[in-house]
């Protein structure tokens, strides 16, 4: 029988969580004819080689092996991609979200909602006993600040959490960021605006859940996940305009300015380098440090490592002496149509970051 649902995994590092995940996952579903896909990024644990085991088993059961690739919105949009099923569900494999509620969202969607997530913030939702104080205040200030690109008010638009219509996937799918970790705010903004004029409203469902902790493993979340939602936000209310890597790659770029000036001031006032030799010191101090966060950050999907990181850096150097050629010729340009420092030096910097991150995002993270 042909799945009425996809229930979609991303993993990584979550080897044992996978098959008591799917048993509880079948237990609620019941009669649902349902597939589990898991899309794992090469977990070092052995994840994927426990999904294939666990398929042996049970023939509703996908394995999506991804090698040199990774991210969560990425890993999600690939196994919606790869499902056949009119009904796509997104969980993660920590086993924090409740399963038992996935029957109640299918309903829902059946009766007319396009999305449908789970929300700890609504009803008798509740983050239990699954966040710290901390991290709960700051996903309640991370819900705040969606709504400045969300628009309609949700209670739990950063929940990871979600199910929807296979057709509005497939209508929004190619406008979605394949970078950072936080997809159902993504396909909500992406949805309206693509309904926006023509077309029928958004529907949206909701159905409360308590968070749970996590089951096995040990949580992803990090800095790196901040930083990342906060280029989506950027980029939605740019309309889409400036995709997310741009700007962490721009945010990169900013900090560099700071390192460079550090660095340059240690090494002429406190290590009594010539100018020439400091200027030098920063600039290859600067470079160093922005290629690292962009190999960590930017392109976290696309991390190079061992010589391949090596050879990046050299790439990345290269790129970013012909990026202060470009800088200079601009600046120097606009500063003789129109004699104003600031302005020519603004231009010149813009014109920078654009060149640095297009030609590394071909050469250095292909």
């Amino acid at each position: 029988m042909a799945p009425r649902l996809a229930v979609i995994v991303p993993s990584y590092n979550e080897r044992d969580n996978i098959a008591p995940l799917y048993a509880k996952v079948a237990a609620a579903l019941g009669e649902v004819p349902f597939e589990f896909i898991v899309v794992d990024d090469d977990s070092p644990d052995g994840t994927a080689e426990a999904v294939r085991a666990l398929a042996r088993l049970h023939s509703n059961v996908r394995i999506i092996h991804r090698i040199g690739r990774r991210g969560l919105s990425s890993a999600c949009i690939e196994g919606m991609a790869a499902s056949a099923a009119p009904y796509l569900a997104v969980i993660d494999a920590d086993h924090q979200h409740d399963e038992t509620i996935l029957p109640q969202m299918l309903a829902r969607a059946e009766a007319g909602d396009d999305i449908v997530f789970g929300t700890r913030y609504s009803g008798a939702g509740s983050t239990g006993g699954g966040f710290s104080a901390s991290r709960e205040a700051g996903s309640r200030l991370a819900t705040r600040l969606s709504g400045l690109v969300a628009g309609k008010t949700l209670s739990d638009p950063m929940s990871g959490f979600f199910l929807l219509r296979r057709t509005l996937f497939a209508e929004i799918a190619p406008q979605l960021s394949r970078e950072g970790f936080k997809i159902l705010l993504d396909i909500i903004v992406s949805a309206r605006r693509a309904r926006a004029g023509s077309g029928p409203e958004l529907r949206i469902g909701e159905v409360p859940y308590t968070f749970r902790a996590r089951h096995a493993g040990e949580s992803k979340m990090s800095p790196l996940i901040v930083v990342q939602f906060l280029g989506l936000i950027l980029s939605k209310l740019s309309g889409g305009i400036l995709p997310t890597s741009f700007l962490l790659f721009a945010m990169v770029g900013a900090s560099g300015v700071a390192v460079h000036l550090a660095v340059l001031f240690l090494s002429s006032e406190v290590l009594g380098f010539g100018f020439a030799a400091a200027q030098l010191t920063a600039t290859l101090v600067a470079m160093t440090t922005n290629f690292v966060l962009n190999n960590s950050l930017t392109y976290a999907d696309k991390t190079l490592r061992g010589r391949r990181f090596w050879l990046g850096l050299l790439s990345f150097y290269l790129v970013c002496s012909f990026g202060t050629i470009a800088n200079v010729s601009v600046a120097t340009l606009i500063y003789e149509w129109s004699p104003t420092l600031y302005v020519a030096g603004i231009a010149g910097a813009l014109m920078s970051v654009v060149f640095n991150y297009a030609v590394t995002r071909v050469f250095t993270w292909r």
